[in-house]
């Protein structure tokens, strides 16, 4: 099962995180927030004193209607200018992403506009007004904010309740944290009794968003691992999923503070730390194994390692460079390393093996180990001029087919790259340097010597400072 947005899509966006920065900001200067004047502050008084006599005279039941039926419409009608919609959970989930994403940015905007200042600025005429009765004052006022709060807060119930995708993890945790950030003020302002409920599913709505996000995480880790693109890296480079994962866990960086907030609503306080570090552990652990299982469509073996160097190198080195690296550790860094290295030694050790063999001694002297004279005329060591001419053909031959493939093949990083070569260089350079100068004289001393040491060691290394490059097959060439 593929989600929208899902891993394996290259082309899936991430959620950008300067909404995030923008709200850590907003938050920390409240001072901005001053509570708008309501009502005239000389009409106050006068308000007090006619609700004092309507209680006096028995018409309690009265005010209160009055006082909801009044102050309930001018409260809504604020809330609309500003943008608030009403939105059903059938609506949010036929709205399409980018549509969602923006509206989400809204409403913690308005979240914090409508607890700050709108319901701030009602509490405190309410109070004024009801200055002396404290029951009919938390009614009051928990009458006439109902019906926005709930506006509100539905939109959010319904963004928790919807379908669960990757990419919606980074606003429920933007979501989450406004609710936790205006927590103590929705508690002062909705004090008393009578605003019980209004409390209870606003503490309601912050724990489903963390539960969302919470199972938001377990469905990118188990897609991670079962990610099925068929989106073929022919050139063994970076997968397109390794990057996408990569860039997921460095956005989660971003939201460190809130994560360990959030793991504590379900684990105790000290373990919210080692629950972020598992969890990341648990991303990376499921992307490898995804990495294995696309790195065996791979008909050359060579291949298959030098994806697997590629792929993981890259998670080495991004997480060495990110905030990761805190939490995973410098033993989960030098874990991986070995594991770049041990591929890159299998790359060399299947794909050079063959050609190395043609330049190795083993063969070359006749079982008798004497210095007879070759059957072809050639000269002493027992070595046959036919055997060396058909050494060469055969190194020239692999060598080029090599070439053609490997300089097709990416290695995406310079500094691998050009130790990859060198690798291949240290081995091969010495092995054939020794072979030309042992056995080349019986060569060169016959015909066509040209046709058999078609290359010189510079040669070679030239053409490996070609190898790795991305080439396309039909390119001409120089």
């Amino acid at each position: 099962m593929r989600p929208s947005g899902s891993p394996g899509d290259s082309s899936s966006k991430m959620p950008s995180s300067h909404n995030h920065s923008e709200h850590q900001n907003n938050t920390a200067d409240n001072s901005v927030y001053t509570t708008p004047t309501l009502i005239p502050p000389r009409i106050l008084p006068l308000l007090h004193d006619l609700a004092q006599q309507m209680v006096q005279a028995g018409n309690q039941q009265q005010l209160q209607r009055i006082y909801r039926d009044t102050r309930s419409p001018v409260l809504e009608e604020s809330l609309r200018k500003l943008g608030v919609e009403k939105l059903s959970k059938e609506d949010v989930q036929k709205m399409q992403w980018e549509v969602l994403e923006a509206k989400i940015g809204n409403w913690i905007h308005f979240m914090r506009i409508a607890v700050k200042l709108l319901f701030a600025g009602e509490r405190k005429v309410c109070d004024q007004i009801f200055e002396g009765f404290e029951s009919i004052m938390d009614q009051c006022f928990a009458e006439v904010t109902a019906g926005s709060v709930a506006v509100l807060l539905s939109f959010g119930d319904a963004i928790a309740k919807s379908k669960r995708s990757p990419e919606k993890l980074f606003v429920l945790l933007d979501m989450y944290e406004i609710m936790r950030e205006l927590h103590s003020e929705i508690e002062a302002l909705f004090r008393g009794k009578a605003c019980n409920e209004i409390r209870e599913s606003a503490v309601g709505l912050t724990k489903r968003l963390a539960q969302t996000a919470q199972e938001t995480f377990g469905d990118f880790e188990e897609a991670v691992e079962k990610d099925a693109t068929k989106t073929a890296v022919a050139d063994g480079t970076v997968h397109p999923l390794t990057s996408y994962v990569i860039n997921y866990v460095k956005f989660l960086f971003d939201y460190q503070s809130t994560l360990k907030q959030l793991f504590q609503e379900f684990e105790s306080g000290d373990e919210s730390n080692s629950q972020l570090a598992a969890v990341t552990m648990r991303i990376m652990q499921a992307l490898q194994t995804n990495l294995d299982g696309k790195s065996k469509q791979y008909r050359d073996p060579s291949l298959t390692h030098l994806f697997l160097m590629n792929n993981i190198h890259y998670m080495v080195r991004s997480v060495r460079r990110s905030e990761a690296k805190d939490l995973l550790g410098d033993d989960w860094v030098q874990r991986h390393r070995r594991v770049v290295q041990q591929h890159a030694n299998q790359y060399k050790r299947i794909a050079w093996a063959k050609i190395l063999q043609c330049l190795s001694v083993q063969g070359l002297t006749s079982s008798g180990g004497g210095s007879a004279v070759s059957a072809d005329g050639g000269n002493s060591s027992g070595v046959s001029r036919a055997i060396i001419k058909d050494r060469l053909k055969t190194f020239n031959m692999q060598f080029e087919e090599l070439h053609q493939r490997q300089s097709q093949w990416t290695v995406p990083d310079t500094e691998l790259r050009e130790s990859l070569r060198l690798a291949v260089a240290e081995v091969l350079l010495p092995a054939y340097r020794s072979f030309i100068k042992r056995f080349g004289p019986l060569v060169e001393n016959g015909k066509n010597p040209q046709k058999y040491i078609r290359y010189t060691p510079e040669d070679l290394e030239h053409m490996l400072g070609e190898f790795f490059e991305g080439k396309t097959l039909n390119e001409p060439k120089r």
